[in-house]
């Protein structure tokens, strides 16, 4: 890797995403861009292909277990119902009242007849962490 990269890595570590990366996994994943180069970011973004490769290996696992498809929504509910949590990356609305102190997730790939609502506290926005 050449000094600018370097440069840049040491910078802004966990930010810079190697475009070769992100065309790699995306041939075969269903996934925008944005959720990719975040993760990518997060797990690759340093100049050792060993770190590299572990990485790319750690998206992908991210990306089977934890991204909605449409196709598989009855089985992220069940699951839900199931574990009673599970982290999920989707497309997330959620609403929330001046009136009473809650608010109600929805998520674009899940029907939304089928979500469930809930406090705030219950909808952590976060990384995954797996």
């Amino acid at each position: 890797m050449d000094d600018l990269n370097q440069k840049l890595n040491s910078i802004y570590p966990r930010k810079v995403v190697r475009k070769d990366l992100t065309k790699r996994i995306k041939e075969g994943a269903n996934v925008p861009v944005y959720v990719l180069e975040y993760l990518l970011g997060m797990y690759c973004a340093t100049d050792d292909e060993v770190t590299i490769e572990e990485g790319v290996t750690r998206v992908k696992n991210i990306l089977a277990q934890n991204y909605v498809r449409p196709d598989e929504a009855e089985q992220v509910k069940s699951k839900i119902r199931e574990l009673g949590r599970f982290t999920i990356i989707d497309r997330v609305t959620v609403t929330s009242s001046t009136v009473k102190p809650n608010a109600c997730a929805i998520c674009s790939t899940v029907n939304p007849a089928a979500n469930i609502g809930g406090t705030a506290s219950n909808f952590p926005l976060r990384s995954p962490d797996i």
